[in-house]
Order: structure tokens, then C-alpha cells, then sequence
């Protein structure tokens, strides 16, 4: 999977199980400001994302994300662990 593909995940996700406007899922977005979703939803968002991944997923991994392009570049390198 490409980070285009991975990207394509991420926003079917939070259009579909978040609710969120597909015009406002892009790679610059924020995830709290623009996006509006709180630390339950990312925690939420997490766990919808771990069937696409290989490798393990912590919630501290995710401290420091605050974009969507933030997301895929720490869930791209676990799509190549086993």
C-alpha cells in the first residue's frame, strides 16, 4: 500500500465513522481544529485504523499528531513490519 492508498483509508474513515465533510479531509488538516475531533475520537480513530497496519499501534505513538499527513507518516513505516 502506497501513502496515497494509505491516505484514501484515513479519509474513508473519518468520512464514514466520523462524520466528517470529505472537502475537509486533506494531508494539511488538523485533526482537533479542522477536523473536530477529540481525544476519545482519536483513540477511536486508532483503533479503526489497526486492521490496515502490521505493526502495533500504542496511543502514546500518536502524542504528537496533530495533522492527517501526521497520521500516515507514523502508520506507513508499521504497514511493513510483521
Amino acid at each position: 500500500m502506497t501513502k496515497d492508498e494509505l491516505f484514501g483509508v484515513l479519509k474513508n474513515v473519518l468520512i464514514n465513522d466520523f462524520d466528517v465533510e470529505e472537502e475537509l479531509v486533506k494531508p494539511e488538516a488538523n485533526i482537533v481544529k479542522d477536523l473536530d475531533l477529540d481525544s476519545i475520537d482519536a483513540v477511536e480513530l486508532i483503533v479503526k485504523m489497526k486492521p490496515y497496519v502490521n505493526g502495533k499501534i500504542a496511543p502514546a505513538m500518536f502524542k504528537n499528531v496533530k495533522t492527517c499527513q501526521d497520521t500516515i507518516d507514523l502508520l506507513y513505516p508499521l504497514l511493513k513490519q510483521d
